[in-house]
């Protein structure tokens, strides 16, 4: 499906809403705040704004990444900074000629720069492909590699990061542009592995070190990292109302239980899409089925991903539905409990959340909305559900000797670094940035930081690796 048909069925999956809506408060101890009202130089292209939820990513500096899809001061979107108190500035406006429509968001290297692609644009032989660019936290922009629309298709999605440093991705047109996944290393050359599947979001690397992902219609899958592909699941092989749901869109995340989850944006028993979880030997399960029928307050079209935050729940939005039909933010279990936390409203939230939640290391989630608000171009929000801050580590798995990153706040003054509960030599570098080595006989566990505030635990278990 390209991203033009997607973007169409999107407008008619979710009602653009022009009435005056009421803001819903949260529940208590949860909190909604828009901490930045968007405000482009350019007006968005509405044929695009439906389409690919992007990802948020956490810079070294503690601040939160992410890329607009259209607007910027060329109209071919841009990407940008904003504090977690809401303090927004503009890095790169795309024109073009380095890309265009920026819908896979940032993902955050090992090197401390973000990585992405764009839908179009180019110079070179592959002239408005799309590209796929490194993005310093400065804004500095470097063009890594032009889509040609031939043997290495077109349309760049986002990428991840192996452990060999080289990244990995899909391009949008596979099947049926002769696209596939691919290899590029950080200087740019790249290398096609597979032209057995398609994809919208970046695939996911598992602890087991495969990649999973959906093609974005109903296909799940596995891929080493040879390229060898493994449909795991199809949601609907052959039932024309695909009873699983339809059109996955959103990246897949692993559980602590080592199984994938995510969601399919339509389709499932009552028509408004559903959560799945899903091994990695294809043993499928459905946790929950949205409601989209008339009259029903349940969310709906849940395009976004999923978060797996520190409570071990996952969290989601829906792009439709809700008390006021402009989306939603959910909380589900791995066992399938589901508690909706928030209805969006067109007064003041933004309506029709796209992008997956980034937890910060704060224990916030933030995401944000295509449109509404002050300037109805959307808006930037936190959700505080009382989760209590936390390390991030990149990487999560590696050999005894090797470095990672650890990312936080408060690190200034820190005394103590250990690998499930093995101590370890670091190097603060900032107050919200540290180094620490994997030390001899460190084994897989939790990673520690004690700070003068207290200690911190990260967010997941650092493997470690023969």
């Amino acid at each position: 499906m390209t991203r033009a048909n997607l973007a169409r069925k999107l407008r008619q999956t979710i009602p653009v809403l022009t009435s005056c809506l009421l803001l819903l408060g949260s529940a208590p101890a949860q909190t909604f705040s828009v901490i930045y009202n968007i405000h482009r130089a350019e007006p968005n292209d509405e044929n695009l704004i439906y389409a690919y939820p992007e990802i948020l990513a956490q810079g070294r500096d503690g601040n939160i990444y992410g890329t607009a899809i259209g607007g910027g001061a060329h109209g071919d979107g841009g990407a940008y900074r904003v504090t977690p108190s809401g303090s927004f500035t503009t890095l790169f406006s795309f024109s073009g000629g380095d890309g265009s429509a920026p819908f896979s968001g940032l993902t955050l290297g090992t090197d401390g720069n973000f990585y992405g692609g764009t839908a179009y644009g180019g110079i070179g032989a592959g002239t408005g492909q799309g590209t796929l660019f490194k993005l310093s936290p400065s804004g500095t922009l470097t063009v890594l590699y032009e889509f040609t629309d031939g043997s290495d298709g077109a349309e760049g999605t986002g990428l991840v990061e192996f452990t060999d440093g080289n990244f990995y991705g899909i391009t949008a047109t596979g099947a049926y542009g002769g696209g596939g996944a691919f290899k590029l290393t950080p200087a740019g050359q790249l290398t096609m592995i597979s032209h057995e599947t398609y994809a919208l979001a970046a695939p996911v690397l598992g602890t087991d070190g495969n990649f999973y992902g959906t093609d974005g219609r109903s296909k799940v899958f596995k891929m080493t990292p040879g390229g060898k592909i493994t449909v795991l699941y199809s949601l609907c092989p052959i039932n024309p109302v695909c009873s699983y749901g339809l059109y996955p869109i959103g990246p897949l995340v692993e559980g602590t239980d080592g199984t994938f989850y995510g969601t399919a944006q339509s389709g499932g028993p009552k028509g408004g899409g559903s959560v799945f979880q899903i091994t990695t030997e294809g043993a499928f399960t459905l946790l929950h089925a949205f409601d989209s029928s008339q009259g029903s307050t349940d969310g709906y079209a849940p395009s976004a991903g999923l978060v797996l935050a520190t409570d071990g729940s996952f969290y989601g939005v829906t792009a439709g539905g809700g008390l006021y039909q402009s989306g939603t933010i959910f909380k589900i279990t791995s066992s399938g409990e589901y508690s909706q936390l928030f209805s969006f409203a067109s007064s003041g939230t933004g309506i029709f959340p796209l992008t997956t939640l980034l937890q910060h290391t704060n224990g916030k989630l933030y995401g944000h909305t295509p449109q509404s608000g002050t300037f109805g171009e959307g808006t930037i929000f936190s959700f505080d559900v009382g989760l209590a801050p936390f390390v991030g580590l990149l990487p999560a798995s590696g050999k005894v000797g090797k470095t990672i990153g650890i990312l936080g706040q408060g690190f200034t003054g820190t005394t103590a670094v250990a690998f499930n509960g093995t101590a370890a030599t670091f190097h603060v570098v900032s107050d919200t940035s540290l180094t620490a080595t994997v030390p001899n006989l460190a084994t897989t566990g939790s990673v520690t930081v004690t700070t003068p505030s207290g200690m911190l635990t990260s967010n997941r278990q650092f493997v470690v690796t023969p």
